[in-house]
């Protein structure tokens, strides 16, 4: 965790890189809640490409992202993206929290907050904790399938 608070923002994304790199995570994940079109729905997650350090994370930050994203469909019932990506995965060549790591990583956009379905689930405790456990549970099953 990079955030002490609801307030305010945390560290800069490349000190964030820095943290996970320094620690030799065996996984990260950022989360989010996306800001699209108020009729897109679901959920989307974003995975680094080639830029030089994080080349050889690459294939496992892939394989993460598809054990998470079939996970959290499943756990949460939240459909993938409707408006992000292709089959729910979006490469993204611009986010140095992404791009500067040397873990594996993604980030995942776990709703449309701007869609008044997604948001409404988002705010329920009870969401919060489903989400929560699909997300523990890809990390355990990533890390048990090395």
């Amino acid at each position: 965790m990079t955030r002490r608070t609801n307030t305010g923002v945390g560290p800069c994304i490349d000190r964030r890189a820095e943290i996970l790199n320094k620690a030799h995570s065996d996984v990260a994940i950022d989360i989010h809640a996306d800001g699209g079109p108020a009729g897109g729905r679901g959920v989307a997650i974003l995975t680094p490409v080639p830029d030089g350090p994080n080349d050889h994370v690459i294939a496992s930050s892939k394989r993460f992202g598809r054990i998470l994203l079939r996970r959290y469909t499943k756990v949460t019932g939240i459909p993938i993206s409707t408006y992000d990506g292709s089959d729910g995965f979006a490469p993204r060549d611009n986010l140095a929290g992404l791009n500067l790591t040397t873990v594996p990583k993604v980030l995942i956009e776990c709703v449309n907050m701007r869609n008044p379905t997604d948001a409404a689930r988002l705010v329920k405790p009870s969401f919060q904790r489903l989400a929560a456990k699909s997300m523990a549970e890809a990390i355990t099953g990533f890390l048990q399938s090395r």
